[in-house]
């Protein structure tokens, strides 16, 4: 029998190949595109659930057109911070499409964590208005960066109003993003200050089956975009319902969270983020409208990314060589 080997790549080894957000931003285009011409394999994610509100999925895909199929194994704990614990951890595993052979294994926090905001900013593409210019974070996590960082290379970013429950973080975050950005970064001390002059808005605080959601209606002025990385946990009920458009990057998986008691106020996605890019569902029509994104996270967008992870950091001689 041969002998097989697997790249194993750490996190830190994925960080230093560095893959830019610009990068994920394309490849998850081109992914998308192919999901909504149905040239993509990806059952619905199943879970175990070990703690209230944590999960622990598996997250398999294949791309045919990109060669590319494996699966993530994730976990998302959100009291982990208090054990200077990182909210979501996991592996992920790439397979031979032609022989099924593993033949890399990575952590799968930091792409996870940029294919995120890359999605979010592949819908701002569109459904936001393009001459966007401020932007409203709350939560400012890794998500709160990751997204900032993606909507920065789609739009002509001039300021950013920034917003977290716990004032330290806050505070590094402005302090972080203002070595990084050009751009005017503001604190605030409510989350109707990081809304109510932002042009894209993103919440990215955990998810909760059954949260205190505190943005109001009116609060998301017309013509704006919300990104919801947290499902509808910072979403009031009347805010929602005044979305000319909301969006989702799978209906399947709407579906199935709507099932188990989320989104019970949320109004029915008229697209999903391939339907938009493939040209099959119309994305803002009018520049008043209100429209909003609520990306799942999908195996889609990991197996989007990872191969070009593998790819560099073979070519950068990054990672162990593991045999099977």
């Amino acid at each position: 029998m041969n002998e097989h080997t697997i790249l194993y790549l750490s996190r830190a080894d994925v960080e230093t190949v560095n893959l830019s957000m610009q990068a994920i931003i394309e490849l998850l285009e081109i992914a998308f595109k192919e999901k909504g011409h149905g040239r993509v394999e990806m059952p619905p994610k199943p879970g175990i659930h070990t703690m209230p509100d944590a999960f622990i999925h598996a997250m398999p895909a294949y791309i045919p057109s990109m060669r590319s199929a494996g699966i993530k194994w994730v976990s998302g704990y959100p009291e982990n911070f208090k054990r200077d614990l990182p909210y979501i951890s996991g592996l992920m595993i790439l397979n031979d499409v032609e022989t099924g052979i593993p033949y890399a294994v990575m952590d799968c926090a930091w792409i996870t964590a940029m294919r995120t905001g890359a999605a979010s900013a592949l819908s701002a593409k569109y459904l936001a208005r393009p001459d966007s210019e401020s932007v409203g974070i709350l939560a400012c996590g890794v998500q709160g960066r990751t997204n900032l960082e993606a909507l920065a290379c789609l739009f002509p970013i001039k300021r950013v109003y920034a917003y977290d429950i716990l004032p330290d973080v806050q505070e590094k975050f402005i302090a972080e993003m203002k070595a990084r950005f050009h751009f005017e970064i503001i604190g605030v001390k409510g989350p109707k200050q990081a809304v109510v002059d932002s042009d894209l808005v993103v919440t990215s605080g955990p998810i909760l089956k059954h949260p205190s959601p505190v943005i109001e209606k009116d609060w998301l002025r017309p013509g704006a975009f919300a990104s919801a990385v947290d499902f509808d946990s910072y979403w009031s009920g009347a805010a929602l319902a005044q979305m000319d458009r909301i969006s989702t990057d799978d209906h399947a998986q709407f579906q199935y969270y709507k099932s188990v008691g989320y989104f019970q106020q949320t109004p029915e996605p008229y697209a999903d983020l391939g339907e938009l890019v493939a040209g099959l569902r119309p994305g803002r029509m009018d520049i008043q409208e209100r429209t909003m994104a609520i990306n799942l996270g999908l195996a889609l967008d990991d197996m989007a990314v990872a191969p070009s992870i593998v790819q560099q950091a073979l070519e950068k001689n990054l990672g162990i060589s593991l045999t099977m």
